[in-house]
């Protein structure tokens, strides 16, 4: 266990599943008390909840979509009163559209940058206003912006956008203490991995094997700690050394 986060309040957005779940259950299980956000599966987000609580942790669900400036305002304004002051926020949200790039509509670059881009930007400006001086800050990105990929133009374009959101902000923060980092995992066994692309990923890393959400989540609790209060605008590579 890392430095206790007993007594911290974490949010972590888009995080009923994958990533973002294991991501809350790591810091609940080092003492925070987390806010699961949701924007479509109530049952899932129930689900992280209840497995939190039963291993002892406190935590609470609250629906909003991250693509809506107000509705994440809201999620902020909920997450204080139900929880209190903010010490730990995660910007986790993700959503991909895999095609050409001459083939991405309108439609399609609004949906991934609403989300991925506007989403994040808004997710923590809030953050930005609300955590508590010595607060922490995680952004998550993906290794894939330092790799050559067809067809995720819109995907690694929206996060590449997320790092230097990180960058920038870590600046602005430094002097209150709070600080900001991007967590870019790399092929994580989550739905937003192909199953056909999977035994490739797998081949990539030295260790011969795709991640786990834990493996990313554990970095995360670590970035959250009181361990990490030195490292700030960095971008931490969770990706088993795939390069």
């Amino acid at each position: 266990m890392y430095h206790s986060l007993e007594g911290k309040i974490a949010l972590v957005t888009g995080s009923s599943r994958g990533i973002g779940r294991a991501i809350a259950e790591g810091l609940a299980a080092n003492g925070a008390a987390v806010v699961v956000n949701y924007v479509g599966n109530e049952n899932a987000a129930q689900e992280a909840v209840a497995a939190i609580r039963e291993n002892g942790g406190k935590a609470v669900a609250i629906r909003a979509d991250i693509s809506s400036v107000s509705d994440i305002r809201r999620l902020f304004d909920e997450t204080e009163k139900q929880m209190g002051a903010i010490d730990i926020v995660v910007a986790n949200v993700g959503v991909a559209v895999i095609k050409p790039l001459v083939e991405a509509t309108e439609a399609d670059f609004d949906h991934v940058f609403g989300a991925n881009a506007k989403g994040t930007f808004f997710t923590l400006q809030e953050a930005a206003r609300r955590v508590r001086n010595g607060g922490r800050i995680i952004a998550v990105s993906t290794g894939g912006t330092k790799m050559f990929f067809t067809q995720t133009a819109l995907y690694l374009g929206s996060k590449g956008a997320v790092e230097q959101f990180v960058r920038v902000l870590s600046r602005e923060l430094g002097p209150r203490g709070v600080t900001v980092n991007a967590l870019s995992p790399g092929f994580t066994d989550t739905d937003l991995l192909p199953e056909r692309d999977r035994a490739v990923a797998a081949g990539m890393s030295p260790f011969g094997r795709i991640g786990a959400p834990r493996d990313v989540a554990d970095v995360a609790v670590f970035l959250a700690s009181d361990e990490a209060r030195w490292l700030t605008g960095e971008n931490i590579q969770a990706g088993g050394g795939v390069a």
